[in-house]
C-alpha cells in the first residue's frame, strides 16, 4: 500500500504527505542570514510536494558555528527567515528548522573563540585545539535553545529540531569518545545525559506546545568499538521520550571521527579541494590524500536505506514514540517499505537536492527511482560555496579533473 501520501502527525503538527527534506547542511546563507538562494531552493521543495522542509543546522549562538555560510539564530534574522516560511507554507508545505551548536567541530576564525567542547582537546579535522566548558557555563549556554525556539517560532517555523547527534556539542557530552569529564556531567550515562536534557526542556519549554519539537539523535557513531544501542542509544531515545518531546529522527555518525558513516560512499577529494579557497589546507589535503581518504574519511559503502536494521530496534524498543526514518531513501518502493515499518515518516536531503520535484514524480509514480548517482559531488562542493548537485549546474561547466571523479565514485556506487 503507498503510504507516502498519507498525512502525518507529528505533536501538534500534521504534515500533507509523510515526507520530510532532511536538515543537509545547504551553505546557502553569506553573513549568517537567510538569502534570496536559500527562499528558492526550500520554496521549490515545497512546490514540489515535500510534506516538510527543513532549513538545515542554525547556530543556536555564535559560538556554536561551524560556517561561514550558517545560519546564526539572532532577532535580526527573524524578518528573513518570516519570508522564508510565508513563501514554504504558500506552497503547501510546512517549515522546520535545526537548531544545533558545533561544539569542537569550528575554528576560531569562524566563531570568534576558541571552540568549545565536552572536554579539553585538540580537533584534528579542523585543526584547532578545544576548550572543554566549564560547569558553570552549561546552563546558560543551554538557555541559548530555548532562545532559539522562541525565535524560531516568531519566524513562523512549524518545528524545530535539535540536534543531538554526528558529534556535535550535545553528542559530545552524550558520548564518551569525546567525553572525559569527572563532574555531574561526565562518567556514567546518566550524568552524559545531564547537559542534552537541560537544552531539550529549554526547547520544550520556549515551544509550550505550538510548535513540534524533534530531536536528531545517533544510534551508532560509526566507530569500531563504539556506543552500543542497548547501553548508551536506545536509553538515551527513552530519555527524551521522557522529556516529551515529539518525534526522534534515528541517524548515526561522527562528523569529527566518521563522517562517512554518516553521509555514505566515499568523499570526492577533489572536489572538495578544488573549491577550497585557503592554499595551505588545499595542498595539505592533497599532498595527504591517501591518509584523509583511507583514515581521515574512510569510504563507508552506500546502500538503500542503510540505517533501517537499526531503526527497526528502535521501533521495537519504543513502541509509542514517534519515529522518523533517515538515510539512503531514493525510491518510492523503499519509502513505502520503511513507513510500512511504522515510521510516522521519511527525511531525504540528496534525493531532492538532484530533483526538488522528487515528491510530485512520486505522486505520478509510486516507483519512482531519483536520479542521484551518489557521486558525493554536493558535500565536496558545500563547504566552501553551496550544497548542489552536479546534475543541477545552471550552464556551470566541471573542470575535467572534477568530472572523471564524479564518474570513477558513480561508476563505484552504480556498478
Amino acid at each position: 500500500m503507498n503510504r507516502i501520501f498519507e498525512e502525518a502527525h507529528i505533536g501538534p503538527l500534521t504534515l500533507r504527505n509523510r515526507t520530510i527534506r532532511s536538515a543537509a547542511f545547504e551553505s546557502m546563507c553569506p553573513g549568517h542570514t537567510p538569502s534570496q538562494q536559500l527562499f528558492d531552493y526550500h520554496t521549490s521543495v515545497a512546490r514540489g510536494g515535500i510534506g516538510m522542509t527543513t532549513i538545515a543546522y542554525a547556530a543556536v549562538c555564535e559560538s556554536g558555528l561551524s560556517f561561514d555560510r550558517q545560519l546564526v539564530m539572532t532577532p535580526e534574522i527573524v524578518p528573513g527567515l518570516r519570508h522564508l516560511t510565508d513563501g514554504i507554507h504558500a506552497e503547501g508545505a510546512a517549515a522546520g528548522i535545526q537548531l544545533g551548536h558545533c561544539g569542537n567541530m569550528s575554528h576560531k576564525e569562524i566563531c570568534g573563540c576558541i571552540p568549545v567542547g565536552a572536554s579539553t582537546g585538540f580537533n584534528l579535522y579542523s585543526p584547532t585545539f578545544v576548550r572543554g566548558l566549564r560547569r558553570e557555563e552549561l546552563p546558560q549556554l543551554a538557555k541559548c535553545f530555548g532562545r532559539a525556539t522562541r525565535l524560531a517560532k516568531e519566524a513562523g517555523f512549524d518545528s524545530v529540531e535539535v540536534h543531538c547527534g554526528h558529534g556535535y556539542l550535545i553528542d559530545q557530552f552524550l558520548n564518551p569518545f569525546f567525553n572525559h569529564r569527572h563532574d555531574e556531567y561526565g562518567g556514567s550515562l546518566e550524568n552524559r545525559m545531564r547537559f542534552m536534557s537541560m537544552c531539550v526542556n529549554e526547547a520544550l519549554e520556549a515551544a509550550k506546545g505550538e510548535i513540534a519539537v524533534i530531536c536528531k539523535m545517533n544510534m551508532r557513531d560509526g566507530l569500531k568499538n563504539g556506543v552500543s544501542l542497548e547501553e548508551h542509544s536506545i536509553p538515551v531515545a527513552r530519555r527524551l521520550q521522557q522529556l516529551g518531546v515529539d518525534g526522534l529522527v534515528l541517524s548515526g555518525g561522527l562528523v569529527s571521527a566518521t563522517p562517512m558513516y554518516v553521509m555514505r560512499g566515499e568523499l570526492p577529494l577533489q572536489t572538495m579541494t578544488h573549491y577550497m579557497d585557503k592554499w595551505w589546507l588545499k595542498y595539505g589535503i592533497r599532498s595527504a590524500k591517501p591518509i584523509v581518504r583511507n583514515i581521515m574519511t574512510k569510504p563507508v559503502p552506500y546502500r538503500e536505506a542503510f540505517f533501517l536494521e537499526d531503526a527497526l530496534k528502535f521501533r521495537a524498543a519504543l513502541p509509542d514514540m514517534t519515529l522518523i526514518y533517515v538515510g539512503g531513501l531514493v525510491c518510492g518502493d523503499k519509502i513505502n517499505e520503511v513507513l510500512a515499518h511504522g515510521f510516522e515518516a521519511v527525511q531525504m536531503a540528496r534525493s531532492v537536492l538532484c530533483e526538488p520535484d522528487f515528491v510530485n514524480k512520486l505522486r505520478a509514480d509510486e516507483h519512482y527511482r531519483s536520479q542521484c548517482r551518489h557521486s558525493n559531488y554536493c558535500i565536496g562542493r558545500m563547504y566552501t560555496l553551496d550544497m548542489r548537485c552536479h546534475q543541477c549546474m545552471n550552464g556551470e561547466t566541471l573542470p575535467p579533473d572534477l568530472v572523471r571523479e564524479i564518474e570513477r565514485i558513480e561508476k563505484e556506487q552504480n556498478p
